[in-house]
């Protein structure tokens, strides 16, 4: 669908690309994430320690994340950051004129968590910032919508709050501080129906030497971890998925924040692309930005995983079946498939908690058809 954004004047369409770079710039985190987490001897290192009448799961190891990571994070906080403050500067010279550089110095974003934080940032601008950052402008009433302060519970968990909060410290601290996470955890012997009876674990990083399951001495429980990477939110104790925080930020700022800056009003529909190309010059940027997609970086590396999860347990299923092709011609077929396509054909797999014949009659039917394709393809690619 041809996007015109109507609502974005010429003057701000520079935001665009900068928004562009930081999807890009998470993009490669989440490429280097993707290699981590996929690595054939998995990111945790396990060992069984006797313990009287039972034995403890012990965390004996963990592959260090690469450093490259937690730079890239930082620099897609920051631009991410950069969107919204070239936004008001470019709106700010638009209403003031060219600034001085004593002026210009006093143009930022404000994080305020209190509206008496806020009156105090008004405070100082007043005599020598400029007009349109004085007591009731437009603009300043714009900056006010999307003030912490205006979420009554938690404003430290405000978008802003937390943008602010993750680029301080990266640049005048260390850069963002990642961590391995165990999200979730549940017995393969009692696969759970639904993923509301998987174990959820603590929001903490992993340590050696954590005990994550203890089981009666002498038992083979078979457990299925689901690892994650975290990042610590600075000044606090929480370590949200990294992923989900930089594509909750992400999607505010592109969504929320950059057009109501713009606008002052409700974001139009004709919402801006997480990515266009921005490595080649544009006559027509307008048509650039139509092309681009509001698939996020953060989105694609989320079913990349989870492609690369239902690639694997598919192997072993359809090798299993009667007539299968061998597991590796099953392999490659997955692997030709598009991530999305592959989320696809899982998607017409029901499941129930309960046994259920037309389930499971329709299961087969699909698996099947899989099975073939897969044979089909091996068949081509022996010819």
């Amino acid at each position: 669908m041809s996007r015109s954004y109507e609502w974005l004047p010429d003057r701000h369409i520079g935001v665009a690309a900068t928004l562009a770079h930081a999807d890009e710039t998470i993009a490669q985190a989440a490429s280097i994430l993707f290699e981590y987490q996929r690595q054939p001897d998995g990111i945790i290192r396990l060992r069984e320690v006797p313990v009287v009448t039972y034995s403890e799961t012990v965390v004996t190891g963990l592959a260090p994340i690469p450093r490259k990571v937690p730079l890239l994070v930082a620099d897609a906080l920051v631009s991410l950051r950069n969107a919204i403050e070239h936004t008001i500067f470019g709106e700010i010279e638009h209403l003031d004129g060219v600034l001085d550089e004593k002026t210009a110095r006093l143009v930022e974003m404000p994080a305020a968590t209190s509206f008496d934080d806020f009156q105090e940032w008004i405070k100082r601008r007043q005599k020598n910032g400029p007009p349109s950052l004085h007591r009731g402008s437009e603009l300043l009433r714009r900056i006010e919508g999307l003030q912490p302060y205006q979420r009554t519970k938690d404003p430290k968990d405000h978008p802003m709050a937390l943008l602010a909060s993750h680029t301080n410290h990266s640049k005048h601290r260390a850069p963002a501080i990642t961590s391995v996470r165990l999200a979730a955890i549940h017995r393969e012997d009692q696969s759970p129906p639904s993923l509301a009876e998987v174990q959820r674990l603590p929001e903490v990083p992993l340590q050696v030497g954590d005990v994550i399951a203890r089981t009666p001495r002498g038992a083979r429980i078979p457990v299925a971890l689901f690892p994650t990477i975290g990042i610590n939110r600075p000044g606090t104790t929480r370590w949200p998925v990294l992923m989900k925080e930089l594509e909750d930020l992400a999607s505010w700022v592109r969504t929320q924040a950059v057009p109501r800056l713009v606008t002052g009003a409700d974001p139009p529909s004709s919402v801006l692309p997480a990515r266009y190309d921005i490595a080649v010059g544009h006559t027509d940027e307008r048509k650039a930005l139509s092309d681009g997609s509001t698939f996020s970086a953060a989105q694609r590396h989320q079913e990349r995983l989870q492609a690369a999860s239902v690639r694997q347990n598919l192997v072993e299923t359809l090798a299993a079946m009667d007539s299968a092709p061998r597991a590796k011609d099953i392999a490659a077929w997955l692997e030709s498939l598009e991530d999305r396509d592959v989320l696809k054909r899982m998607d017409k797999l029901r499941f129930t908690s309960h046994y259920d014949e037309d389930f499971m009659l329709s299961n087969l039917d699909v698996l099947e058809g899989m099975r073939d394709d897969a044979r089909h393809f091996a068949d081509g690619s022996a010819q």
